[in-house]
């Protein structure tokens, strides 16, 4: 039997489920990568919004990565939640070291309820640290509007945007998600910039409020494919079409916004008997 492709998630806590590493890693299984998982914050957050935040000294998050490192090497990763400077730098160190691994960011800034998980300094710091590192980033429009300084109304604000991530932050692609768009009702559209190409890919929008989790689980299968060594191409084209059907059947779990259904590609494909 051949070794599993491997992913890590290095991000916050989420109990109800529905995101950080517990979706990244219903993420990673849905898509045949084995995951492992090193914690920044622990959240008490639900469907309903963000109770709680408890971000973890630095060097716990160091004597994670030491362990997981020190035994095994990913084939891709990712980070969401990153809750300070000094992880920011923790990481970066990481990065450096084993340039040749995929690295996935997802620049988590609110919460689905609205509710703000890093402050101006923190998003100052994630541009300048960790996004000139990215294979890809997967920033939603408010997320892109708050590093670039843009404001971004249509498809022409997406393309400077997607050129600042490019030629001026280095990142090395992004994927600047449409579902804040409101050009479109019908259909939600993506736009992933590389340094050669630009590419869209869309699927029908879905009339649910459940939606918490989106950002984690899109960027967990980016980063689940590049771990199977999938091209950016390939794995923003797949992690589309999954989150699109988690979207869409949806298990309404919850009495605020709730999650979406990780496990709905997956049974699409024949991939699950039950």
């Amino acid at each position: 039997m051949n070794k599993p492709k491997i992913a890590l998630t290095i991000a916050g806590t989420d109990p109800s489920g529905g995101a950080g590493v517990m979706a990244d890693l219903k993420s990673f299984h849905a898509c045949g990568v084995y995951g492992m998982a090193a914690i920044t914050s622990i959240v008490a957050q639900n469907t309903k919004g963000v109770q709680h935040i408890h971000n973890l000294d630095p060097q716990w998050l160091e004597e994670q990565l030491e362990s997981v490192y020190d035994d095994e090497l990913p084939h891709a990763l990712k980070t969401g939640m990153i809750a300070s400077k000094p992880m920011m730098e923790l990481i970066q160190s990481y990065i450096s070291k084993h340039p040749e691994i995929p690295y996935v960011i997802d620049p988590v800034m609110l919460a689905k309820s609205g509710d703000s998980l890093m402050d101006d300094e923190g998003k100052k710091n994630l541009k300048s640290i960790l996004l000139p590192l990215a294979t890809v980033a997967t920033p939603n429009i408010p997320e892109a509007e708050e590093i670039t300084g843009l404001t971004i109304n249509n498809e022409a604000d997406v393309y400077k945007a997607g050129h600042i991530f490019i030629n001026e932050i280095g990142s090395k692609g992004v994927v600047i998600k449409g579902g804040h768009a409101n050009d479109d009702k019908q259909n939600s559209t993506d736009y992933l910039f590389t340094k050669d190409e630009v590419y869209k890919f869309t699927e029908p929008r879905y009339d649910t409020p459940h939606t918490h989790g989106t950002g984690c689980t899109f960027s967990a299968v980016i980063t689940a494919e590049l771990a199977k060594g999938k091209s950016i191409h390939e794995a923003v084209q797949k992690a589309k079409k999954f989150i699109a059907m988690a979207i869409q059947y949806t298990p309404e779990i919850g009495k605020g916004r709730g999650p979406v259904n990780h496990f709905a590609y997956m049974k699409k494909e024949g991939l699950d008997d039950e």
